[in-house]
């Protein structure tokens, strides 16, 4: 597959930036704490699914306190519907009982300690950071992934490698590109029958076959 050329990739930029500039997740939160937990529930979950399991869950556990007390077939009952419920509800409760015991309560804003916090890693934590303090950062989930490759921006074999190539690649704005490069992959980009013909506003910088039919 061909790689996009720098002239191309400051031309998708410009039309993400133009497209996207507006982003946000579409998470449901309203402060960091519910935040850092919606995002982590979302990991092999849909922003849909969570946005169904997190209202009651946050209701039941309003502060990182009372979910560090939480009893954990309790919060495996609330989110059983999300993949992996079991492993996260261990991890929601050591999480919640870390930002306790360590940071007083308060959600620590920086990546080095966000990613001590169980069921935090990298991803995750950029997630966070990308959407509440719009760092200059960039994160890789499937659709991520996917449109860097059908675009050409990388041909990396890991989320990990893709996410350290855009980061060279596109240097700006990060926050932006990775809340339109999630919407673009999410809703027109698709895994199965991309809507290359009706909505796509990127298919001259097309590399994949999947992609734009024309090339």
């Amino acid at each position: 597959m061909k790689k996009a050329t720098k002239k191309e990739i400051e031309a998708i930029k410009a039309a993400f930036l133009e497209r996207y500039s507006d982003a946000v997740t579409e998470l449901s939160y309203v402060n960091p704490y519910e935040l850092v937990i919606a995002v982590a529930l979302s990991a092999q979950c849909t922003d849909k699914r969570v946005n169904l399991i997190t209202p009651a869950l946050f209701e039941a556990y309003p502060t990182p306190k009372d979910l560090a007390e939480a009893n954990i077939d309790d919060v495996k009952h609330l989110i059983q519907s999300c993949s992996f419920f079991n492993n996260k509800a261990i991890n929601l409760i050591a999480m919640a009982k870390r930002i306790v015991d360590v940071y007083g309560g308060e959600v620590p804003l920086d990546e080095k300690e966000l990613v001590t916090l169980a069921g935090v890693g990298q991803k995750t934590a950029h997630v966070v950071l990308i959407e509440y303090t719009q760092a200059n950062l960039m994160a890789v989930d499937t659709h991520v992934f996917r449109v860097s490759h059908r675009l050409g921006l990388s041909d990396d074999p890991t989320a990990t490698a893709t996410e350290a190539t855009l980061v060279k690649k596109f240097k700006t704005n990060l926050h932006q590109l990775h809340q339109g490069l999630v919407l673009f992959g999410r809703y027109i980009c698709t895994a199965k029958n991309p809507k290359c013909d009706t909505e796509c506003f990127l298919q001259p910088f097309c590399k994949s076959k999947d992609g734009f039919k024309a090339r």
